[in-house]
């Protein structure tokens, strides 16, 4: 687990610090290879969607956020997959968990913690469990499509003036900037609830970085940024619902004739 935070931190610091260099980038050379790769197909695509929808470039966000997480769908159901795998792999090692960590509660000794703790991955190991199998491979291959997007709207003076709903796309907003991250915080609880116990527990820090990331990144972004996360973590939510009615029923079951 504190290794998928310090990946996770990681990869925010990475994010960051690509936005900025590709700023100077965009900025002193339009044809560099982040801006013909990256920003003018965002540009395009979301122009040519717009021009559907008699020039919302509001709605052409919408649209690409959809068609980008459908793209993606295939790779999430498959996390959620290995999730519900992982779930009948806890339950099977949960007595033994439970006994290996009252004995790590009950001890003080350096080593006879270490002991355990070794004990721990052992029984990690035995049953085929990751704790850190959900990755960041999900976050990775967003962070192109977030930049993509952040200059996208930053490049072109059409785009960034746009008003939708009560926002400019260009200029930040603290509502909407919020707002994703209330959806982002949901989502999260949503994707964690069908998880065994120990885990959620384990997870549980993550339910407040995900949306405190979302949040600090959107504060001084366009307002598009936080409306790409605010449609897609509501998307996650309906994904989520799919996938435990694609993978929840076997395992349920199969518990049932283990029962009998």
């Amino acid at each position: 687990m504190k290794a998928y935070k310090t990946s996770l931190f990681f990869i925010i610091i990475g994010l960051i610090t690509l936005l900025s260099g590709c700023s100077q980038a965009t900025t002193q050379n339009s044809d560099s290879w982040f801006n013909h790769f990256l920003v003018q197909p965002f540009t395009s695509a979301i122009t040519f969607l717009a021009d559907l929808f008699q020039g919302s470039y509001g709605i052409a966000i919408i649209l690409i956020t959809f068609i980008l997480r459908l793209v993606l769908m295939p790779l999430m159901l498959r996390q959620y997959k290995n999730q519900a795998a992982m779930k009948e792999k806890m339950e099977a090692l949960k007595p033994e968990m439970t006994e290996i960590q009252a004995k790590l509660k009950a001890t003080k000794d350096k080593k006879e913690q270490q002991k355990l703790q070794q004990d721990m991955m052992g029984l990690y190991q035995k049953h085929g469990v990751n704790p850190l199998a959900m990755g960041c491979l999900p976050m990775l291959i967003q962070m192109p499509i977030i930049m993509g997007l952040y200059y996208a709207i930053r490049g072109s003076k059409e785009i960034a003036t746009h008003s939708f709903l009560w926002f400019n796309l260009g200029s930040s907003d603290l509502v909407i900037t919020a707002i994703a991250g209330v959806i982002y915080y949901f989502q999260f609880k949503v994707s964690q609830s069908n998880l065994p116990t120990e885990q959620q527990q384990q997870m549980k820090m993550m339910g407040l970085i995900s949306p405190i990331m979302i949040v600090f990144m959107s504060l001084n972004a366009p307002a598009a940024l936080p409306l790409y996360w605010t449609i897609g973590g509501f998307f996650l939510i309906l994904q989520t619902m799919l996938a435990r009615k694609l993978y929840q029923q076997p395992s349920t079951t199969k518990t049932a004739s283990v029962e009998k």
